[in-house]
């Protein structure tokens, strides 16, 4: 990794830190994340055992750990954020589910470092954490030798593309609308709690590529693309409606050209030969 490559990481590890005090309360008001982590565990969960071992890369505060921890698995939760880290592991006290779900600080850019190597039957990455690294072509090969024969890999990812984003242009929101289109090679800053970073955008077909000597492609589907993303606040409560029509509209064609492409994110699985 370069220099700019480990200040980024390190200036998205502070970000983070300082998200994670409000993270779960602001994930608990808002609909569409909710919604959201919904159609996520909905197609883990579609290709999943029973049972089984579970790799979550940028764990947060938990979240989804004590979701699948909950259903019988085992899950190792890792982030680079420290704040994050601490939370999570405060959660997991309190839930008593300690003696499922072990955490490590470790960036998905080292995961020749992790101490427990597996291998598992699920590496799992919710919600973009992958998007923070220029790298990720670096970061999916690395993947095959963690997860068992048979097992799986499901990613949640920020496409270069989002409908809903671009046509914010329509409400002068031409720096939003426009981001990924004009991301490139050096990506786009962002920004969480006033700290600076860059992310970046990767198609599902860069993912594929990336796995192809070891992965098949199990499905994509998108998500976000017909329901708005959940940075349009309270679109949920204000029109239930319409609400209720997109996210039907959504889970009909979520796999479908183009809507399992034009999301604000799209899911990803793909099985180990």
């Amino acid at each position: 990794m370069d220099i700019q490559a480990q200040i980024n990481e390190t200036e998205a590890a502070r970000a983070f830190s300082r998200q994670a005090a409000i993270f779960d309360s602001y994930d608990a008001g808002n609909t569409i994340n909710q919604y959201k982590r919904e159609r996520v565990r909905e197609h883990v969960l579609r290709y999943m055992a029973a049972e089984g071992s579970i790799l979550e890369l940028n764990a947060g505060t938990g979240i989804d750990a004590a979701f699948f921890a909950g259903k019988g698995y085992r899950v190792h939760a890792t982030d680079i954020a420290e704040g994050m880290q601490e939370k999570l592991r405060g959660k997991m006290q309190l839930q008593g589910l300690s003696d499922k779900v072990t955490t490590e600080l470790c960036s998905f850019t080292a995961l020749d470092t992790l101490r427990q190597r597996g291998p598992y039957d699920l590496i799992f990455s919710n919600f973009a954490g992958l998007n923070c690294t220029g790298e990720l072509d670096e970061v999916l090969r690395s993947f095959a030798p963690l997860v068992k024969s048979g097992g799986q890999v499901t990613l949640v990812i920020l496409p270069g593309f989002c409908l809903w984003e671009t046509l914010l242009f329509l409400r002068g929101r031409w720096r939003t609308a426009f981001r990924r289109l004009i991301s490139g090679s050096k990506g786009t800053q962002s920004r969480v709690e006033g700290q600076y970073f860059r992310c970046w955008y990767y198609s599902p077909s860069y993912v594929v590529r990336a796995l192809k000597d070891s992965f098949d492609l199990l499905s994509v589907e998108g998500l976000c693309t017909m329901t708005p993303p959940s940075y349009i606040e309270h679109f949920a409560e204000k029109h239930p409606r319409a609400w209720r029509l997109l996210r039907k509209g959504e889970e009909r064609w979520k796999q479908r050209w183009p809507w399992a492409t034009i999301g604000d994110y799209y899911i990803i699985s793909l099985r180990k030969r």
